[in-house]
């Protein structure tokens, strides 16, 4: 399985769709927007460049985490690779679980270069507690859009993973709050986003770079979605194994 991973990783980061769209611009964003509205601070006196850099990292690993996913699995399935690894020594548990730690670990540039371009730009500074809790949560974080990556992977061509991939990726960052703050929106939209997984997952963050725990609500939320598209995620890679 070692191997198996390292192959995956080495094959995405030859993608230059993903360094480009997943790497470059949440980390091109961060630095124009916190040149722009880095200084301000929101109602609780938190800086811009703060909220921010949460908000960037959190949707350079929700993409990170989906499109290594999608349409990667969709290309294998339609290609004809999943059937090859069905008759490999390798248990089928562990081609899922390949994906999921690759996905988790394509999720880690995006993560640390918006926090590195906040310190080094911005001179963004946390407690260590602060950094010791941040990175772990919106790393593990991201196991709820890596199985609904793997959902639509499993579900869909290889043509039509990407764009529906897209969109529900855009979708999750818009209503989250990751691209236009939630305090801007109406209050059906304000409601609807609270419920999402994006949204809980990045409040996670902008708690913790105010100096708070996380509320409990956000993370049951997570844990709920884990769970639910997970579930999900193995019933879609049974279909798609009985397909292949």
């Amino acid at each position: 399985m070692p191997n198996y991973i390292k192959i995956e990783i080495l094959r995405m980061l030859r993608n230059k769709r993903y360094i480009i769209f997943v790497v470059g611009f949440p980390l091109a964003f961060y630095l124009l927007y916190s040149s722009l509205w880095g200084a301000e601070a929101d109602s609780n006196g938190v800086k811009g460049s703060l909220i921010l850099m949460v908000s960037m990292a959190a949707y350079g690993a929700l993409a990170a985490s989906m499109m290594s996913t999608s349409v990667p699995w969709a290309q294998e399935r339609q290609s004809g690779w999943l059937r090859q690894l069905q008759i490999t020594p390798l248990p089928s548990w562990s081609i899922v679980v390949t994906k999921l730690i690759t996905s988790l670990l394509l999720v880690l540039p995006s993560l640390v270069l918006v926090c590195l371009a906040a310190v080094l730009t911005q001179g963004v500074s946390l407690r260590a507690w602060q950094w010791a809790a941040l990175l772990p949560i919106m790393w593990i974080g991201t196991v709820p859009f890596a199985a609904l990556g793997l959902i639509i992977g499993s579900l869909l061509s290889a043509d039509s993973a990407q764009p529906v991939a897209m969109i529900c990726m855009l979708g999750l960052s818009f209503i989250g709050g990751l691209l236009i703050p939630v305090e801007v929106m109406s209050a059906t939209v304000k409601s609807v986003a609270q419920v999402t997984p994006s949204f809980s997952y990045a409040d996670m963050g902008w708690h913790l770079v105010a100096g708070t725990a996380p509320p409990l609500r956000d993370v049951a939320t997570i844990l709920v979605w884990a769970a639910v598209l997970g579930t999900v995620a193995v019933f879609a890679y049974r279909r798609a194994t009985v397909r292949a």
